[in-house]
C-alpha cells in the first residue's frame, strides 16, 4: 500500500475500498505513514467526501485499530450520548451521572477540544487527580460501582483516531462530514455501547451553521452508527449563545457542580440535558415516553442521586472525595477576574459563539497546536442569556484570565460580541429537528 497513491485517488473523487482505508489506518496506527501524509488524507476528504459505504468502513477500521470493550456482566442497559461540539457545552458531565441514576450504564469516551469548541476531558483534567486514561480493569471498575465514568481515549482505544483527531485539530479539516462521523463513532463503537444519542449542533458556535448541513451530518452519523451495528438517533440543537452560562475549563466544572446542586433550573442547560435524559432513557427502553424519562432524570437530579454518583465517579478515578461541597479548595480560580459590562441599556439581542470560543483559547484555555498546554483556569463565566435585559454597566459575563492584558483584550473583545437592541429578540428553539 503505498500512502500517496491513496491520497491521490482521494484527491481525485474516487472511491476508496475497504481494503484500501483498512490499509491507511494500519498505516497510520503503526506510525508508517507521516503527520502530513495523514494531513493530505485529511484533506482530500475535506475537499471530496466520501460516500457512505466509506465513512463506514473508515469508522469501523478506526474502531477496530484498537481494543474493543465489552461489557458482560453488567445488568443495565450500555448507552451514551455525545456532542458535536460547541461553546459552554458541559452537558456530557451532568447527564452521564443522570442517566446512571436512572438505571443506565453510560461509558463516555470524551475528546479534547477541537477548534474553537471545548473539550470535556480538559474540563476534568481541572479537577486534581482525575484519570482520564485510567486503565481497562478501573474504567470497568468504576462503571460497575457507580453507573457512568467519563474517560479519554487510552492507547488502546481507538488510536486511529487520537492521531488523526489531533492533526484535524490544527489543519482546517475539523468540519469534514464524513471526518466526524468517524471520529465520534470509532470511539462510540471500541465502548461497547448498545444505544446512542447524538446532539449535533447548529447555529454561529457549531461546525454546521446551517439546518441543511447539521442535517447532513446527523444523517451521516444516524446511517453509518445503524449500519455498523449501533442504534442510534439524534437532536439537533440550537448553537447561536453559549449553552452554559460559562465557557471554558474550570469555570464549566464549577458550573457543572451547581447544576447538579439543583441550582441552573430553568436555564438553556438544563433544557437541553433534560432532553437528552428522556432521548437516552426512550432508547433504552427505560422509558416508553419522553414525559416519562424526563420525569424520571429530573428526580434524579432533584434527589441529589445524581450529584452523588458524579462524585463517586470523580472520586473512582482520582479526584478529591469531596469536590462537590469544596470546590473551591480544589478548581484553581484565575488571579485576574474582570466583568463585562453593557455598553447601553435594552436586550442582548445576538453573540457570535464561535467567537467567544477563540476568545477562551486566546486567553490559553485552548490549543493553537496539538502540544500546547491549556491554563484550566481562564474563560468566561455570568453569561447572560440572548434575550436578557439589561441596563448600561451592568454585568454580562466575568472574565478569568491570566493576567491584566489577557483581560484587558478579552473584555474588549466580548464587549463588541455582544449586540445590544432596542427591541426584544427572536430566540432560536433550542431542539431543532430530531433524526
Amino acid at each position: 500500500m503505498l500512502p500517496q497513491e491513496i491520497i491521490r485517488r482521494k484527491r481525485d473523487g474516487e472511491t476508496l475500498s475497504p481494503a484500501d482505508i483498512d490499509s491507511f489506518i494500519g498505516a497510520l496506527v503503526r506510525d508508517e505513514i507521516s503527520e502530513s501524509q495523514i494531513a493530505a488524507f485529511a484533506m482530500a476528504v475535506w475537499f471530496k467526501g466520501m460516500t457512505q459505504d466509506e465513512t463506514v468502513a473508515l469508522t469501523l477500521a478506526m474502531a477496530r485499530s484498537g481494543e474493543m470493550l465489552t461489557w458482560a456482566g453488567i445488568e443495565r442497559p450500555i448507552a451514551d450520548k455525545h456532542s458535536t461540539g460547541g461553546v459552554g457545552d458541559n452537558v456530557s458531565l451532568v447527564l452521564a451521572p443522570i442517566a446512571a441514576a436512572c438505571g443506565l450504564a453510560v461509558p463516555m469516551i470524551s475528546g479534547r477540544g477541537l477548534g474553537h469548541t471545548g473539550g470535556t476531558l480538559d474540563k476534568l483534567e481541572s479537577i486534581p487527580g482525575y484519570s482520564i486514561t485510567p486503565d481497562a480493569a478501573r474504567f470497568r471498575t468504576v462503571l460497575e460501582n457507580t453507573g457512568c465514568a467519563i474517560i479519554g481515549q487510552t492507547q488502546a482505544l481507538a488510536p486511529a483516531d487520537r492521531r488523526l483527531y489531533a492533526i484535524r485539530d490544527v489543519t482546517a479539516t475539523v468540519d469534514s462530514v464524513p471526518l466526524i462521523t468517524a471520529s465520534i463513532l470509532s470511539k462510540k463503537l471500541a465502548a461497547g455501547l448498545q444505544t446512542l444519542v447524538l446532539d449535533v449542533k447548529i447555529g454561529n458556535g457549531a461546525f454546521m451553521t446551517s439546518l441543511d448541513e447539521a442535517g447532513t451530518l446527523a444523517r451521516s452519523l444516524v446511517e453509518v452508527a445503524n449500519g455498523a451495528g449501533l442504534r442510534t438517533s439524534a437532536l439537533v440543537t440550537d448553537m447561536n449563545q453559549p449553552l452554559a452560562n460559562a465557557a471554558g475549563n474550570a469555570v464549566e466544572i464549577r458550573n457543572a457542580i451547581e447544576f447538579l446542586k439543583g441550582n441552573c433550573i430553568g436555564t438553556r442547560l438544563e433544557a437541553v440535558v433534560m432532553a437528552f435524559a428522556a432521548e437516552m432513557l426512550v432508547r433504552s427502553k427505560v422509558a416508553d415516553s419522553a414525559e416519562e424519562g424526563e420525569g424520571l432524570a429530573r428526580r434524579a437530579l432533584g434527589s441529589g442521586r445524581a450529584a452523588e454518583i458524579f462524585s463517586q465517579m470523580v472520586q473512582g478515578l482520582g479526584g478529591p472525595p469531596d469536590l462537590m461541597d469544596r470546590p473551591d479548595a480544589y478548581l484553581v480560580a484565575a488571579p485576574v477576574q474582570r466583568p463585562v459590562l453593557a455598553a447601553r441599556d435594552g436586550w442582548l439581542a445576538a453573540c457570535d459563539a464561535r467567537a467567544i470560543g477563540m476568545d477562551v483559547i486566546a486567553l490559553g484555555g485552548g490549543r493553537l497546536r496539538p502540544e500546547d498546554k491549556i491554563d484550566h483556569r481562564v474563560g468566561f463565566s455570568d453569561l447572560l442569556p440572548l434575550g436578557t435585559r439589561v441596563h448600561r454597566g451592568d454585568r454580562i459575563a466575568t472574565v478569568h484570565a491570566a493576567d491584566d492584558g489577557s483581560a484587558e483584550r478579552a473584555i474588549a473583545a466580548m464587549t463588541s460580541n455582544y449586540r445590544i437592541a432596542d427591541a426584544r429578540p427572536q430566540i432560536e428553539p433550542l431542539i431543532v429537528a430530531r433524526m
